[in-house]
């Protein structure tokens, strides 16, 4: 390999040259200086020119240094990078190449003194921009790379600074595929193979394979005499020497890429020292089985063998060793055996005791005078299966919460009729009335439907959160009464805080309903009684933290643990039990719905939810929030009798627009009877064309959110155009979050959610209206 001395080295080098004429000339003035009659001049002569000479010398041994220094850096790079299985190259810093590695030889065409754009434009459009950015970067910070996707697949360039103008580049191919895997693997194997693409240029091709062709090809119309290629068919070779005849097995596509292995099957193939024996098929990267047409195994190698485990023997039927395909194993033989579907990739489980693998088959047919026989090639799909499975259950989760979403919003318009005229009938009713506990039923049973519209809402987690800071020690301080009644007198309830604990910020009511779930689930897990132990603990994440599919980011969490010594939760059931609706108890014992609510309500706080569970050894739930670190904001004092009064006797002009007729009349209703002149609208057209009226004076908006038309926020920023003070008060049987972004654009406003009762209407708006005076 030719070597480029580096610019430092050529600057020497050219600054030594320079002076090599002047030094000369200098040992002429020191002879010259023997001879002039004046002894001065001649000694100063003699003094300048000896001062050439040796300045002269001094520059062109540090120039022989640096360039001894400079190729015995370049030896050793080289030999570094010799058994990369990577293209690797040494340029200068205008990538202009110095060296290159056999990998390099054998895919490029390129040699010392050339540029690394030219093999480069084999994978990026523009090289020397791509080129130029990681050069700056190498020579700035040490290094760089840059990933693209082509058409030859994912291939990342990176570069190295490993001296002044001298730059390391890697070239590698980046596909995450079990084809990767066997390219890097085939170089050392005795078997021919080659990675070609769609379009039929070849990608790699082993040793094996360049020393039965006599050298490197770049497309298979080079190497075979029939095309396309047919998996399991003899093709004839095009060898420089002679043609070859070899039996030729393709792998399934993978990211547009073909695996080929071949099998010479002639006298020049065994004279070229690559005979076939029964091992080679054992030797094979890719799993293979030969069988009947009726499915019975005649060969199967290694890789399949692994794969559909040890029953995988000559003479068992496929159909005794996968299933899950949708119809029979054998009708789908049959078919493939006539010459359809072939080549089609299909999905089965293969019947294995100890682990669930799934297994993707091609199947092709050999047609001989006999029989016809069939070829099965077969990759892992179990990662491929799961990731489907993962997404189905998305998409079902996804589906379910819209459902749940949008069954809660109608419910909550109808709860809020019901309890609101409620509330407004026990108004007029005292507690001697005989109607008055009727009343009273129908207020407890309104607000407990409402309480299950709200798990519906936590489970899609789109429910009204009221968060504030706790200190979990005096929450669940204040629980602990009530978790013992929960779990009986054959339990034991310990609690256990850390010292060190931080205080976090969440819905103090939902965490509650958190700890209480969790709680009952494990009182029913003992039957036979034993210890539920509920522990506080702070911890620090110095680094982010993964377990399952959560990433959880560095900083300081409070960790609530909820522990019982239960039966446990069996392995296959332990991913399903936040799924709504599943419950491992008997019919009648549960409705399915606590976890996924108390999945619902965790995700939602910003939190974590994890199960350590051991079968009839107990079950550990850690919830994982984060601490809270700004400064905890000053109790609020609750309202004066003034602000009580007001409450009750209110003044002003509300527009209320409700396209819900039976909360709409509710709602006029109450404020009126809090001495509000109310002006009623069903739609915001009929809003904002009372609004048209320029001398009509509004105080406060009480506005749905979601109406047919405009909804609330739409309507409402028209109208603060021409009427800016006006407070709003928004309503909705949605959750807040799902109009914060619009919320947050219209100032004075605040959210009131459904159900309301008539006291927290009246109140909310008073108030928003107090804020005016």
């Amino acid at each position: 390999m030719a070597l480029s001395p580096s610019p430092v080295v050529r600057t020497a080098a050219a600054l030594s040259d320079r002076l090599i004429p002047i030094a000369l000339m200098s040992g002429g003035l020191c002879i010259g200086a023997v001879f002039v009659p004046y002894p001065a001049i001649g000694l100063l002569m003699f003094a300048v020119g000896g001062t050439l000479a040796a300045l002269a010398l001094f520059i062109r041994v540090l120039s022989g240094q640096r360039d001894l220094r400079h190729t015995g850096l370049l030896d050793t790079v080289s030999t570094l990078i010799r058994h990369d299985a990577s293209p690797s190259f040494v340029t200068d810093g205008q990538a202009m190449i110095i060296r290159q590695n056999p990998v390099a030889d054998e895919r490029f065409d390129t040699r010392a003194g050339q540029g690394l754009s030219r093999p480069m434009r084999e994978y990026f459009a523009n090289p020397g921009a791509v080129l130029k950015r990681l050069s700056e970067k190498a020579m700035q910070d040490g290094g760089g790379r840059e990933d693209v996707v082509t058409r030859r697949g994912h291939v990342r360039l990176s570069v190295r600074r490993v001296d002044d103008g001298v730059l390391l580049w890697r070239l590698d191919d980046m596909a995450e595929s079990v084809v990767g895997s066997i390219r890097r693997g085939a170089e050392g194997l005795n078997l021919p193979m080659l990675t070609a693409n769609a379009t039929g240029d070849i990608l790699f091709m082993n040793e094996a394979t360049r020393r039965l062709l006599g050298g490197r090809r770049k497309t298979l119309d080079a190497v075979f005499k029939q095309l396309p290629l047919q998996s399991d068919q003899d093709n004839m070779l095009l060898s420089t020497e002679a043609p070859v005849r070899v039996r030729v097995f393709c792998s399934p596509r993978q990211n547009e890429q073909m695996e080929v292995f071949l099998f010479p099957v002639s006298e020049a193939a065994a004279r070229s020292e690559l005979p076939i024996d029964s091992e080679m098929l054992d030797d094979l990267p890719v799993a293979v089985i030969k069988m009947t047409d009726a499915g019975e195994l005649l060969i199967a190698n290694r890789m399949a063998r692994d794969l559909l485990g040890k029953g995988a023997q000559p003479e068992v039927n496929l159909a005794h060793l996968v299933e899950g395909l949708g119809r029979s194993v054998r009708d789908w033989l049959l078919e493939a055996a006539e010459g359809r579907n072939l080549n089609k990739p299909e999905v089965v489980r293969a019947r294995r005791a100890e682990t669930e693998v799934f297994l993707q088959i091609t199947l092709s047919r050999v047609v001989g005078e006999d029989q016809t026989t069939l070829i099965a090639v077969l990759s892992d799909a179990t990662e491929l299966k799961t990731l489907e499975a993962q997404f189905v259950q998305s998409q079902k989760m996804q589906a379910i919460g819209q459902l749940a979403g949008g069954v809660a919003h109608d419910f909550n318009n109808l709860l809020t009729a019901i309890s609101g005229h409620c509330d407004l009938l026990l108004l007029r009713h005292d507690h001697g009335d005989q109607d008055y506990g009727d009343l009273v039923q129908i207020n407890q049973n309104a607000n407990r439907a409402a309480s299950l519209v709200g798990q519906l809402l936590a489970f899609s987690r789109k429910q009204n959160l009221q968060p504030e800071v706790l200190d979990l020690r005096d929450t669940l301080g204040d629980l602990t009464h009530l978790l013992n009644r929960l779990v009986g007198e054959k339990i034991m309830l310990s609690l256990a805080h850390d010292s060190a604990l931080k205080p976090m910020r969440a819905d103090k009511r939902q965490l509650e309903q958190v700890i209480m779930n969790l709680v009952v689930n494990a009182r029913d897990a003992m039957q036979d009684g034993g210890e539920i132990r509920v522990e506080t603990e702070m911890r620090q994440f110095a680094e982010e933290y993964r377990r399952d599919r959560a990433v959880i980011p560095k900083g300081d969490y409070v960790i609530v643990k909820v522990s019982d010594e239960g039966v446990g939760i069996a392995p296959d059931k332990l991913n399903k039990i936040f799924e709504p609706f599943f419950t491992t108890k008997r019919t009648g014992e549960g409705t399915g719905l606590g976890l996924s609510t108390a999945y619902g309500i965790v995700k939602q706080t910003g939190g974590y939810i994890f199960v350590d569970s051991e079968v009839d050894k107990g079950t550990t739930f850690s919830l994982v929030f984060p601490a809270y670190s700004q400064s905890i904001p000053a109790p609020v004092d609750p309202p004066s009798a003034e602000a009580e009064r007001r409450m009750n006797k209110g003044d002003g002009v509300i527009l209320l627009v409700e396209d819900e007729a039976p909360v709409r009349a509710f709602a006029s209703r109450a404020l009126r009877m809090r001495g509000y002149t109310v002006l009623e609208a069903e739609n915001a057209e009929d809003a904002l064309s009372l609004l048209e009226d320029i001398s009509l004076k509004i105080d406060v908006f009480v506005t749905d959110v979601i109406m047919p038309g405009l909804d609330g926020p739409s309507w409402v920023k028209r109208a603060l155009k021409q009427r800016p003070d006006v407070k709003v008060v928004f309503v909705s049987g949605y959750a807040e979050d799902s109009f914060a972004e619009d919320q947050a654009g219209i100032p004075n406003s605040v959210f009131l959610p459904k159900p309301f009762s008539l006291n927290e209407l009246t109140a909310t708006v008073a108030t928003v209206h107090d804020q005016i005076h």
